[in-house]
């Protein structure tokens, strides 16, 4: 199948090259985000007079048919596509006739990518977001239940003062806060079109970029055409974000692991979130929390991964960049099938409030309390004692 650059090179390309030059494999699922960008940029078109009224039916008409498709699994996306953008392309193209080849004007699969890239990040920071305010309830209405709860609270893993058990989870809640709002910072952020950039340096066909821009749901368009299509950071933030997130998540799971345990006993998980042993009959593994505390570990290598192969790419597009979409899919994979289980294990861990009462009744842990009444009883002024 021809390819859209296939006007420079005169011979076919390899076989083995051809699979390796491809990322069809994982950018298929950037479908949705490529057909919406298209269906806009026709509307701008047909707006600017680049394209009549009919052909812009027929690009839409074709468009939304192939969404169908795609949707419904009728379409196989095979690496003779090299990519999502030439996928969808040569399949419009094949359905409308040479109307479909009218669509790529003014565009570049440079800002194309770069918008799709956009699209899907934000589609799935506001999902995360989501999701992640399900969790900070579940902590909040857990921390309602056992307020009054007492637990040791621990530095250094020693037992140090009386807390309750929902302080304890209020600090986790707090984090998970925090992680919301650095998504709703991120999505402000990357709140900005690059289409119209074309491969670096604009077009000469008179694009509306404010119009494109607005019916995408970005408040503007990008405002230097090289950046717009040499832009990951915000795929990086939105890394960075989910790495912090899942640190958390992490942090919590290693606790439960503790909690869970025969030294602690302090809760004990459910059956649908444990596992067995195949030779200890007596096991019941946290299996989940383990999963999660390891998973961390990938999503870091999805960060580190994307920042080692930004960090001395020169302007504008280069091909490595590429390499920003499986990090990113697996990280977002990774997250929302963690965020999935940990709502649902902390919903049905059974808390043992008599092992957490007679934990917070030995170890003199209130000694720094004793202390303080002491130093007041001893120095009513507030004067030093030490």
């Amino acid at each position: 199948m021809s390819k859209l650059w296939a006007g420079r090179i005169s011979k076919e390309t390899d076989a083995d090259a051809n699979d390796f030059n491809s990322s069809i494999s994982f950018d298929s699922r950037l479908y949705p985000q490529d057909i919406l960008g298209s269906l806009v940029h026709s509307c701008m078109l047909e707006k600017q007079g680049i394209l009549t009224y009919e052909e812009k039916q027929d690009i839409h008409h074709g468009l939304l048919d192939l969404l169908n498709k795609m949707n419904s699994g009728q379409v196989e996306f095979s690496s003779q596509y090299e990519d999502i953008h030439t996928c969808v392309e040569q399949l419009l193209t094949a359905a409308i006739g040479d109307t479909g080849k009218k669509l790529h004007t003014g565009r570049s699969r440079n800002d194309q990518v770069a918008l799709d890239m956009r699209l899907y990040v934000v589609s799935k920071a506001e999902e995360i977001h989501d999701t992640l305010l399900n969790l900070i309830s579940v902590l909040a209405d857990l921390a309602a239940e056992y307020a009054d709860t007492l637990v040791p609270g621990y530095t250094h893993l020693q037992r140090a003062q009386p807390i309750t058990f929902g302080h304890t989870l209020m600090a986790y809640a707090n984090m998970f806060r925090r992680d919301a709002l650095r998504l709703e910072n991120a999505l402000d952020v990357m709140d900005e079109c690059p289409l119209g950039a074309g491969a670096l340096a604009g077009t000469t066909f008179p694009l509306d970029r404010e119009f494109t821009a607005a019916h995408l749901g970005f408040s503007k368009p990008m405002s230097n055409s090289i950046d717009a299509v040499s832009d990951r950071d915000f795929c990086i933030e939105f890394l960075s974000d989910l790495s912090i997130l899942m640190m958390h998540m992490s942090r919590l799971s290693e606790e439960m692991i503790l909690w869970s345990s025969w030294e602690f006993k302090f809760i004990e998980l459910d059956d649908a979130y444990s596992t067995g042993s195949s030779i200890m009959p007596q096991k019941k593994n946290p299996d989940m929390c383990e999963l999660i505390r390891g998973k961390t570990g990938r999503v870091y290598g999805d960060l580190i991964g994307l920042l080692t192969v930004m960090k001395g790419l020169p302007l504008a597009y280069n091909k490595d960049m590429q390499e920003d979409k499986e990090a990113v899919f697996d990280a977002v994979d990774t997250v929302e099938m963690c965020l999935k289980v940990l709502p649902g294990m902390l919903k049905t861990m059974r808390v043992r409030k008599d092992k957490m009462k007679q934990a917070a009744s030995a170890g003199f842990i209130n000694a720094t309390e004793c202390a303080d009444y002491l130093a007041k009883k001893a120095c009513p002024s507030g004067m030093p004692t030490n």
